[in-house]
């Protein structure tokens, strides 16, 4: 059986700002999404790239580690000991 998830990124944006939620979607997907925000300091020149390479970095990385979380939570469910998983 394969499986195909895809992760689907959203912004909002506004000139200082920008936020983004990294969420899973597929059949199976586990329902984790998570949230990434760069601040643009006042004396740098606006390139929104830049916030949404940084916005999406942290909201891919706090999706990861909602991922290990549950993971981790499945494996004490089925071995009834701690789990010891780390990335």
């Amino acid at each position: 059986m394969t499986q195909h998830w895809n992760i689907d990124l959203s912004f909002e944006e506004d000139g200082t700002r920008t936020a983004c939620t990294a969420s899973l979607n597929g059949t199976n997907a586990p329902g984790v999404e998570g949230k990434g925000i760069a601040r643009r300091s006042p004396g740098d020149t606006p390139d929104a790239k830049i916030g949404e390479e940084l916005a999406a970095a942290r909201a891919c990385s706090e999706l990861a580690h909602e991922l290990v979380g549950r993971a981790a939570a499945d494996v004490e469910t089925h071995t009834h000991r701690p789990a010891d998983i780390s990335m």
